[in-house]
C-alpha cells in the first residue's frame, strides 16, 4: 500500500508566528491540511478535511465540536505514525489537553507529523511512499 508524503514545517512557525500574522487565519488552513494529509497518506484513515474544519471554525457555538476534532485528529496522527512503520508516539489526549495551554496542540501535532516525513528523509509534499502493513 502506498499514500502521498505531507509538508514538513517549522513548529514555532505553525504554532506561534504565521496565526500571529495572520491574525489566526492560518491556524484554520494548517488544520484543513493536515487532517488533508492523514487522508492522503494513509487510505484507511477516513476524514472528511472540510468537515474537521468547521468542527474546529464554527463548532464553538455548541462547544464540543472542536474538542471532538482536536482528539480525533491526534488519533489520526497516531494511525499515521503506525502506516509509516514507527512507534505511535501521538497521544490524542495531550493534544486535547494541550489545547488549553496556549493552543499548544497545534505545535505537539506538527512534532509528531514531522516524525513521519522525517521517517522517509523527508521528501517533497505529495511523494508518494511505501507504508507499513
Amino acid at each position: 500500500m502506498t499514500g502521498a508524503t505531507g509538508k514538513t514545517r517549522n513548529v514555532f512557525l505553525v504554532w506561534f508566528v504565521w496565526p500571529l500574522i495572520t491574525l489566526g487565519i492560518y491556524h484554520f488552513v494548517w488544520w484543513y491540511k493536515i487532517n488533508r494529509e492523514a487522508r492522503d497518506f494513509d487510505a484507511r484513515i477516513h476524514v472528511t478535511p472540510g468537515v474537521s474544519l468547521l468542527a474546529v471554525l464554527i463548532g464553538w457555538i455548541i462547544i464540543v465540536p472542536p474538542f471532538v476534532s482536536v482528539f480525533n485528529t491526534g488519533r489520526r496522527i497516531g494511525r499515521m505514525q503506525r502506516a509509516a512503520g514507527i512507534e505511535a508516539s501521538c497521544n490524542p489526549w495531550i493534544g486535547f489537553l494541550l489545547t488549553f495551554v496556549f493552543s499548544l496542540h497545534s505545535l505537539y501535532y506538527q512534532m509528531e507529523l514531522n516524525k513521519i516525513w522525517a521517517k522517509y528523509g523527508d521528501p517533497a509534499e505529495g511523494t508518494t511512499v511505501s507504508l507499513a502493513a
